[in-house]
């Protein structure tokens, strides 16, 4: 089963990513270190003076604006190059931002759920120059307003749920 999470950021995507792999013996793979290490580093290193790959990716939430547009350019020509390229891999592709590059993955079947981790009643939507996918393209939605023990339970129940489907 292939799963693609998304949701605003700092929403808990990672932490839901990360508790999958965990518990269910899945492999993910962050859509923000995979494109740090091949277009985001190589561009902004001069720039900001990266020494490492873990810098640039440490320093995202200060040009998510620049790591969009980078990554759109990246996919120019390819929309669903990321997902393949993250997919090939890995079971879950965690943070996909751009609403062009979810419909070529989604049409060319790449992954079997869109999951939306939602944090809303702490955090504001992000801002579209950064994120233009909406709750409402994922075919669920993960609650993540409680406690870290509540998102944990929401997401097993999500997990078995979609378990079923599969059988």
């Amino acid at each position: 089963m292939k799963l693609l999470i998304v949701g605003y950021g700092r929403h808990g995507k990672d932490t839901v990513a990360e508790y999958l792999c965990k518990k269910h013996i899945l492999k993910f793979q962050s859509s923000s270190m995979h494109c740090a290490e091949r277009v985001v580093f190589p561009a902004l290193k001069d720039m900001y003076g990266y020494k490492t790959i873990q810098e640039c990716f440490d320093d995202r939430s200060n040009h998510r604006r620049e790591w969009y547009e980078l990554i759109s350019e990246y996919c120019k020509d390819d929309l669903a190059r990321i997902g393949r390229e993250i997919f090939s891999g890995s079971d879950i592709y965690c943070g996909l931002r751009n609403k062009r590059e979810f419909h070529s993955i989604k049409n060319n079947g790449l992954f079997d759920y869109a999951i939306w981790v939602d944090r809303s009643d702490y955090l504001p939507p992000e801002d579209k120059s950064s994120n233009t996918i909406e709750p409402w393209m994922a075919d669920f939605v993960i609650d993540n307003n409680g406690t870290l023990e509540q998102l944990y339970r929401n997401i097993d129940d999500l997990y078995r749920n979609l378990q079923i489907r599969e059988l």
